[in-house]
């Protein structure tokens, strides 16, 4: 790694305890390791949240431009109406 920043992070006790012991069972070579992997799973979770949003926008649009609701009962109650008059 040729260009890095060198930062300081505040932890629990607890998080510093799980980085130390993962560090020293081997599972990572460093607790910078550890932040790297922590970081990059962040920003991916980041990212896949911020299309969700943008997924819901897209649906809520598209949902009030298709007109008025309608009530649900009143839909089926509809739609009997008609699936009997054609069984008839």
């Amino acid at each position: 790694m040729s260009n890095v920043e060198k930062i300081s992070v505040a932890l629990t006790p607890e998080m510093a305890a799980t980085m130390r012991q993962v560090v020293e069972a081997g599972e990572y070579a460093s607790a910078s390791e550890v932040m790297r992997e922590a970081l990059r799973d962040w920003k991916s979770r980041r990212i896949l949240r911020q299309q969700a949003v943008e997924e819901l926008r897209r649906l809520w649009d598209t949902g009030m431009a298709s007109g008025p609701s309608r009530d649900g009962e009143e839909a089926f109650a509809r739609l009997e109406k008609l699936l009997t008059r054609e069984l008839l």
